[in-house]
């Protein structure tokens, strides 16, 4: 298998924690994409995932998933044993449920503000990600603070269960643990009375394939000398 990922990004580093998990990290191939001078916007990568986002993974027979939710339920599954995604139907329903959660309240809320709101990474990926309205800086502030809400949700989530989706850690923990670091790079820090969610994030940060792979994410940006 071929991953095509970025380092130090926080949707390629779900899919780094998804194979530590899984230990399937020998088993894939690593293929860097720049990321800030915009490759996965150009024709070649747009032929093999025409969304353009990464990561994107190219299985032996040339068949290629997009998207970190299927990318992760394939990996999860190969052996028979999934750990990240759910056994039972109520297992798949509450974690699939908070997984979409964890993007829409806070990845992508994050992200919006980032690529809106700030510098960003520079001006080749931004010609990819600012909209040509005046008023896109209000817009990615709305979106700060619905990545507030969306931390405030989770400590009220993680208040009462031990991860996000219940007592397993699962991919939605990933997200939720991805969005925070993008949070942190992006200048929006977990609230101090978020108690609950702090408490969390300490302790998945020292899981074995978190504490592998997670670590990883914006050590390999240099935000400051990208102006933000």
């Amino acid at each position: 298998m071929k991953l095509y990922d970025r380092p130090g990004f926080p949707n390629p580093a779900r899919i780094r924690i998804v194979l530590a998990q899984k230990g399937l990290d020998a088993q894939v191939r690593f293929e860097s994409i720049d990321l800030i001078g915009a490759e996965h916007k150009q024709p070649a990568f747009l032929a093999k995932n025409p969304s353009g986002v990464l990561p994107l993974l190219e299985l032996d027979d040339g068949t290629v998933i997009a998207e970190s939710t299927a990318i992760t339920e394939y990996l999860d599954n190969l052996d028979g044993n999934p750990v990240l995604t759910g056994k039972t139907p109520r297992e798949k329903g509450v974690i699939h449920m908070m997984q979409r959660r964890a993007e829409s309240e806070l990845l992508d809320a994050v992200g919006i503000y980032f690529h809106h709101a700030t510098p960003g990474l520079g001006a080749a990926l931004q010609e990819h990600k600012s909209p040509a309205w005046a008023h896109r800086k209000e817009w990615g502030e709305r979106e700060r603070e619905r990545a507030l809400r969306g931390m405030i949700y989770f400590n009220e989530v993680l208040a009462r269960s031990r991860y996000v989706a219940g007592e397993q850690f699962s991919m939605a923990d990933i997200t939720v643990f991805a969005g925070l670091a993008f949070a942190d790079a992006a200048g929006i820090p977990i609230a101090d009375e978020l108690v609950a969610l702090r408490a969390w994030r300490t302790a998945v940060a020292e899981l074995p394939a978190v504490k592998n792979r997670g670590g990883q994410m914006f050590e390999a940006v240099d935000l400051k000398r990208m102006g933000f």
